[in-house]
């Protein structure tokens, strides 16, 4: 007989780990609203800062740029060094940096410090994110932790937005930046008690050759993309860049399979559940993306709002995520992820197909409101099962870079979501310009670029649906068989 985790005499559920997912959820959200808080203050930065508009764009591509680029390692570091101990030094890290950012007083400065809290990021997700794994031995307890991680994870944008706003608004842009610090030395004081160190095991070699070449592929790729957006994916520079990333990515998949300490054990990626989770993330952050874009310019572009109220207005998103995740924890152990997802991504992309119908004079309450409440009740079902099935039985020794994996394709999602569907939109916009004979952007034009936009969303969700469906067969079951942990956590 297999005795339970509650009755192993070698693991014992940690009697403080509800208490650790509190700084769990601290550092989640800290790091997910980060990429969002600074986007609607970039005006104000701007006019402070004397930013061109051709630069103001690397306020928050300096950001993805090193998160993206440095999550691998960030999750091998952790999974070697201690995930605790790393968490505490990327909250530190991540505090001192933002403060560098709130005092900025010129544009080089404010960069350095978005990079550098884009590099402690790097360390903070792969680390809060494995903890959940190894400090939760329980399959229903676990599904409720991640349940929280996943609600943080899909309103984090929106939260973003709305604390920006009212902190633009009412203090000034530095405190965007600022609101960090307190968080973060809070988080670090809550987690030397309540947070349990665990690590990998046995010998501990960094693959150095595996994270130049993944790293250096990674911000090639991001910064390809970027440059997408003014030169136009047929520029050279976007060209240039991307295939430098495709090549290095090559490489590092090469050294990998030859490695004697991979920095990302193949493995990890051949699981088809874990492999199929990974994928769907990549593609739900490049869907996900368009609707915090294009509302956002929609909101204060379009309808003359302010940062405030601009951000105030996806608070139904937050909420119908946070609820939905909830919902979500309860599910997978009665019917399992595979069931769970795959109606979330169907209320997605309903949701997403609402704003299509977006016209220049849409009233917030008939005509986006519904689709909001679609699209994060959806979302709130995929980011659950994703965040658990992605970690699923991955064994603790690799438990930090699993998690790496899971964040560093939502980022490289995001980024090129971000990129990929503003060049959408911004074409359709001048062809709507071109074929009309207007004198420049009109509301009418903008708004027909955004419903282009939403369009190529949904396509790209359901697309994330289709992976998921043929990919994942996990069942309740199988998640069950999972509870035990596959090595001590100290």
């Amino acid at each position: 007989m297999t005795s339970s985790p509650e009755t192993s005499p070698t693991f014992e559920l940690d009697p403080k780990r509800w208490l650790a997912l509190v700084v769990i959820a601290i550092t989640q959200l800290m790091v997910v609203l980060d990429a969002s808080i600074v986007n609607i203050a970039l005006p104000a930065m701007q006019t402070s800062l004397d930013i061109s508009d051709a630069d103001r764009q690397w306020v928050v591509t300096a950001y993805t740029l090193a998160f993206g680029g440095l999550l691998l390692l960030g999750g091998r570091i952790a999974d070697y060094a201690g995930r605790k101990r790393m968490l505490i030094v990327g909250l530190i890290g991540f505090a001192a940096a933002s403060a560098l950012g709130g005092i900025s007083g010129n544009f080089t400065m404010l960069l350095c410090a978005r990079a550098l809290q884009g590099a402690f990021a790097a360390l903070l997700a792969p680390a809060a994110l494995s903890l959940i794994s190894v400090t939760f031995v329980d399959s229903k307890e676990r599904a409720k932790a991640f349940g929280v991680y996943g609600a943080l994870s899909g309103s984090g944008a929106a939260i973003g937005l709305i604390l920006g706003g009212l902190l633009t608004q009412y203090a000034s842009w530095h405190w965007t930046l600022l609101v960090n610090v307190p968080i973060a030395v809070g988080a670090v004081l809550l987690a030397i008690p309540y947070v349990r160190e665990s690590k990998a095991e046995g010998k501990t070699k960094y693959d150095i050759p595996g994270a130049i070449t993944v790293t250096l592929g990674l911000v090639s790729l991001v910064y390809g993309i970027t440059k997408a957006s003014s030169e136009g994916w047929g520029g050279t520079q976007t060209l240039t860049f991307i295939g430098i990333a495709l090549v290095l990515l090559a490489l590092f998949f090469v050294i990998e399979a030859k490695s004697s300490h991979p920095l990302l054990p193949l493995k990890i990626l051949a699981n088809r559940n874990r492999g199929g989770a990974y994928l769907a993330s990549f593609f739900v952050g490049i869907g996900l993306f368009g609707m915090f874009l294009f509302l956002t310019f929609y909101f204060q572009g379009v309808l003359g709002y302010s940062p405030l109220k601009s951000g105030l207005l996806f608070l139904p998103f937050s909420a119908g995520v946070i609820l939905s995740a909830g919902v979500a924890s309860q599910l997978i152990p009665r019917i399992g992820p595979r069931i769970t997802t795959t109606c979330g991504f169907v209320l997605a992309a309903l949701g997403m197909i609402v704003f299509v119908r977006l016209e220049a004079t849409s009233d917030y309450v008939t005509a986006i409101l519904p689709g909001m409440i679609l699209l994060s009740v959806g979302m709130g079902l995929v980011f659950v099962p994703i965040s658990a099935v992605s970690l699923f039985a991955v064994g603790n020794r690799d438990a930090g870079v699993a998690s790496a994996v899971l964040n560093t394709s939502q980022q490289i999602g995001g980024s090129i979501g971000v990129a990929f569907l503003n060049t959408i939109a911004a074409s359709a916009t001048a062809a709507f310009i071109l074929d009309n004979n207007l004198p420049g952007p009109t509301p009418d034009a903008l708004v027909h670029g955004f419903s282009t936009g939403f369009m190529w969303s949904t396509g790209i969700l359901i697309f994330a649906g289709l992976i998921w469906v043929f990919l994942v067969n996990m069942s309740k079951n199988d998640m069950a068989a999972g509870d035990a942990p596959k090595a001590h956590v100290g």
